[in-house]
């Protein structure tokens, strides 16, 4: 089964929501807010690409998706139901404005005017004088796009950025700022 304009994707590790950790063998609940958006799952498995399709991104590859992608919402009457991306069992559908990057041959790549900016620890760094664990409005480029690098601004460039465009993603056990190419406003 193809779609003619949507990828078909279903949670990484079939589940729609990150709210247990293991801890010494034992699985603890962190939350049961279906509500909150921080333990949506936002790691899916790509089933199938659109029809005619020419990308890079290919079926099994692991893609980061918005939030609301494998949410429950509650109807007017209280009843769960899935979102609009819900196809069947835990299959769903995303078009590209719904992910963010995708994992091939064990690599991070940024889609379209997206990239991920690593927050920079006071520990190491800091610019800013703040009284806060990390230093506001700054970090380092971790995964960069085609549109950065026309502008000269490498992986690993220490940057500048917009207030209120850090939308926080755990990519692979590491805090990551998902942003768009035009909230970068300068190199460091």
């Amino acid at each position: 089964m193809k779609s003619p304009f949507y990828f078909i994707i279903t949670p990484d590790k079939e589940r729609r929501y990150n709210s247990t950790v293991d801890w010494g063998g034992l699985e603890f609940i962190t939350s049961s807010s279906k509500e909150d958006f921080k333990f949506s799952n936002r790691e899916a498995i790509v089933v199938e690409t659109p029809l005619g399709y020419k990308g890079p991104i290919s079926p099994g590859d692991k893609i980061l998706v918005h939030h609301n992608v494998f949410k429950y919402y509650n109807d007017m009457k209280g009843r769960e139901k899935s979102g609009k991306s819900f196809l069947k069992d835990n299959t769903f559908f995303v078009d590209t404005t719904q992910f963010y990057a995708y994992k091939k041959d064990g690599k991070w790549n940024s889609c379209l005017q997206y990239c991920f900016v690593k927050p920079i620890d006071v520990k190491d760094n800091h610019y800013l004088l703040k009284n806060t664990n990390e230093e506001p409005l700054m970090g380092i480029v971790k995964y960069g796009n085609e549109s950065l690098a026309a502008l000269g601004v490498n992986e690993g460039d220490v940057v500048g950025f917009q207030p209120e465009s850090e939308y926080e993603f755990n990519v692979d056990g590491e805090k990551l700022y998902r942003m768009y190419t035009h909230n970068i406003t300068m190199v460091v």
